[in-house]
Parts: structure tokens; sequence; C-alpha cells
């Protein structure tokens, strides 16, 4: 057996390829853009080709780069949740575009739904809320109005996230979603084995072109020889915050940690309670191994480090991501700008899908510099929201560990321990979703004795940031977004 992990980590603007040591040590890295399509405002599309030809290409060339492979003992494979592919696995070729967990073209379904009165019904048994996040109303949507997915007899067509679609590519036809992806399709009741058969079929679902649920890591499937060069085994399948959360080695009840990456989700280790919520946070699936689950509490804020890539690419106000550093410490303050993100609508603990994006306070006073601080206070003022939520929930932060892009700016980072009033801790190797699946993989296939053992073998260093704002600030602050949310 080889001495290698291969992560494949299949984000919303990226697919990338990592291979790790026993020791947690990152080696050959490949990495390809992923195409965004906006056919209409308000949705968001991925080629489900281009996501397996990037993962592919990138999982062969750091083969390559290892030597073959033979040095690869286990693949785990972590990816954006929510999004959904529609193919046929007959021809094994998808039938329309994958809708990505961004999109909201199913506000009105959700809308109606929620009219129908059975939203508590369905939190109560799934964690979730009925919102177009997540991935059964896009079902449906395809069901309905795709004619390449109509066209496709039920006995033939296939539903999955990114990870399922995935695996059924790697192995040449396995059909199947770990438990911790499942848990955000609002089809798995968070105490049910499988998908449930009542809620497929209130949501209009035909339960058999769903996938069969299994753990998030241990032995769940072994590649196609001519795939990969010869048959490799699949041992960690599991959606990308959870294995943040792992990587971060939040493996006790009440570690909580945020990631900053396209969007900004914090997740808090519930062990095996089931998670409950009154302030609109969702219960997730953490892991699952040997069929007993892990839970966590999530909130998530729908746009981060897309909020910083609107800057450069639509509004121009910066040439790259870095620049934003250095103009937030350029100015005292933002001069009274505040920017709320809701180019997607508001996550938790809002849950408005109509809400939209608004810059406020501008004055002749404001520029660039200006505009790009406030953006980078949003992320403080949105992790906030979810703090305050979290603590009413039973769910209070003592510390908060930070990862994703977007947490390598020390500006940033410093700012949300002000704002939290709370220390934040920040690994060293800051691409914890990569890492969490590294470790998962090498506890399923034997590596590692446990997740604990795997944590204290393959995290590293970190860095503190501890609060040093006066209070007066923060409330003035803070005062100044609520006023600017509640007018988005």
């Amino acid at each position: 057996m080889g001495e290698h992990i291969l992560v494949i980590d299949a984000g919303t603007t990226s697919t990338r390829a990592i291979a790790f040591t026993a020791d947690g040590r990152a080696g050959p890295t490949a990495q390809r853009p992923l195409t965004q399509h906006y056919p209409r405002p308000g949705w968001v599309e991925h080629d489900a080709n281009e996501i397996w030809q990037a993962s592919l290409s990138c999982a062969r060339e750091v083969i390559a780069a290892l030597g073959g492979p033979d040095r690869i003992a286990a693949i785990g494979i972590t990816n954006q949740r929510e999004t959904v592919v529609a193919w046929d696995k007959a021809s094994g070729e998808p039938v329309a575009r994958a809708i990505v967990w961004q999109d909201r073209r199913t506000a009105e379904m959700c809308a109606a739904m929620k009219e129908a009165g059975r939203e508590a019904e369905v939190q109560a048994a799934t964690g979730l809320l009925l919102d177009p996040y997540f991935s059964a109303t896009k079902i449906r949507w395809l069901r309905d109005h795709d004619a390449g997915v109509r066209d496709v007899p039920a006995n033939r067509l296939a539903f999955g996230t990114v990870e399922s679609w995935l695996t059924f590519k790697l192995t040449g036809g396995a059909h199947l979603s770990d438990a911790s992806n499942a848990s955000r399709t609002l089809l798995l009741r968070l105490d049910g084995a499988q998908l449930d058969a009542d809620l497929c079929q209130w949501f209009g679902i035909d339960r058999q072109t769903l996938p069969q649920v299994v753990d998030t890591h241990g032995a769940l499937a072994v590649t196609s020889a001519e795939v990969l060069g010869r048959p490799i085994a699949l041992c960690a399948l599991i959606g990308d915050q959870q294995a943040a959360t792992i990587g971060q080695g939040c493996l006790t009840p009440g570690e909580a940690k945020a990631t900053y990456g396209t969007g900004a989700f914090m997740l808090a280790n519930m062990g095996q309670t089931l998670p409950r919520s009154d302030h609109r946070l969702l219960g997730t699936v953490l892991y699952q191994h040997g069929g007993q689950r892990t839970y966590a509490l999530e909130g998530s804020a729908f746009v981060a480090g897309s909020l910083i890539q609107w800057l450069r690419d639509s509004l121009r106000i910066i040439g790259n991501a870095a620049e934003t550093e250095a103009l937030a410490r350029s100015v005292e303050g933002s001069g009274e700008v505040v920017v709320v993100p809701a180019l997607a609508g508001l996550g938790a603990p809002h849950w408005r899908a109509d809400a939209r994006g608004l810059i406020g306070g501008l004055s002749f006073a404001s520029g660039r510099a200006e505009i790009a601080r406030a953006a980078l206070e949003a992320m403080a003022h949105q992790t906030h929201d979810l703090a305050t939520a979290f603590a009413a929930d039973g769910a209070r932060w003592t510390r908060l560990r930070i990862d994703g892009g977007m947490s390598a700016n020390d500006w940033m980072a410093q700012d949300i321990a002000d704002i939290l009033a709370l220390t934040v801790e920040r690994p060293a190797f800051v691409e914890t979703t990569a890492l969490g699946a590294a470790m998962l993989a090498a506890v399923g296939a034997g590596v590692h004795p446990s997740l604990n053992a795997a944590a204290a073998a393959m995290r590293g260093s970190v860095a503190e940031f501890t609060p040093a704002m006066a209070d007066d600030v923060r409330a003035e602050r803070l005062a100044r977004w609520h006023r600017a949310v509640a007018q988005a």
C-alpha cells in the first residue's frame, strides 16, 4: 500500500487535488478553475463534466508527480455541498447543468411550501429550513422544468450531490452519497439511515433516482483500474464544511470553527446529541462511522470570498484579493461605509432569499480603501450575527478556529476577534477542508486508528488573535451594521 492520501477537493470556484502524508504534510498539488454560469439573475450553474474532467486531471497530475498510483494508500473526496447533478446512469453523462448551492431559482417553490405549513415539521426531521439553498427543491425543479432530465427514464436517471457524481465516475457506476452530504438535501432525517421515502414523496422526487447513504469514512468503494492506473480504495466522502471542522480538530462537543471561502460557514460539534435550533440555525451530520453519527449545529452566510471576487471582477475596485488587506490598513476606518453582502440573499440567522446587497454610508470622502475595508468588516459582522444565534441555542463559543482562503488576511482575522471579543485561532495550514478529508481517509484506510489520533498526527501549529477593540467602538460598528441589514 502507498504512503500518501490523495484528496480531491471539488469546490465552488475551483477543483484541486492534494497529496498528504500520514503526518499531515501537504505534497504535490494541482488546481483547475471552474467556470461559473449565470444564465439569469439568481441562477448559478456548473458544467458537471467540467467538474469531473478537472478532478480527474488534477488527480492524475498529482499521482504522476508522486511517481505513480502505487504511492496512493487511499482517496478522500470533499466537495461543495447542496449542488445537484443529474445524469444518465446508462451513458454516464450529465443531462443538465448542475444547479449550484448559491442558486435561488426555487425561492417561490420554497415560499409556497412554507405557506402550506410544513417548515416546522421538515426542520424537526432534517435540521434544515425550507430554502433554495438545499438540494431537494433543485432536484424537483430539474425534474419539472429541464427537458434533458425529463427525457431520461426514471430507472436510468440519477441525481446526486458533487461527491456522488465524482464517486459514480471514479468507480464506473457506484451511486453513493455520504451522510454529511445527504444531510444537506432535505431528504434525510437526522436519525434516519437512508433518504426518507415520505420526504421524497412530499418533495415529489422518485426515490429510485437517488443514491444510497454511506459512512463518511471507511472502505466505501474502489476506483476503476483504468481511471487512475490501478484500483484505489475510496475511503472518505464528506461535505466541505464538515471536512474543515474535522481538519480544525473540532472533535469535542462545543468546539467551533468558521471557514471563509466562497461563503462563510460556522459549525459547532454537538456530539451524538440531535441538534435543535430555535434561532434558524441548522442541524447537520458532522461525520458518520460504523453507522454512528456525530452531529453539528451550523450557520451559513452565503457570501464571503465571492464578495471580494465581485469587487475585483465586476466593480474593479481591486486587482487581486490580497490588495484588500493593504487597503484596509491604509485608512483608520471605513468612513461609515457599510457593506451588506446579500448578493445571493441573506443566510443564517436571517434566511431572507429576497434580500439584496447594499453599500451604505457613502460620501465624497469614500474611496476604494473605505469600500474594501467595509467589505472585510462585513465578514466580522456576519460572524457576530451567527455567534449571537449559536449562544441563544445554547452553543456559546469560547474561542473560534478560522480557516479558508480569506482567513490568511491578518487584518480580517484580527477584526473578527475584535468584533466577537473572543480569541481567534488560525492554523498555519489554512486549507483545512482538504486536510479534514485526508484525516478521514487516513482513518478509513487504517493509517490512523481514530480521528483523535489523526488530528494529533496531522494538525500543525496555530496563530492566535486576541481582541483589542474598545467596547464603544464595537457597539457603534454593530449598530451601523444592524441598521444596514434592516435596509437590505
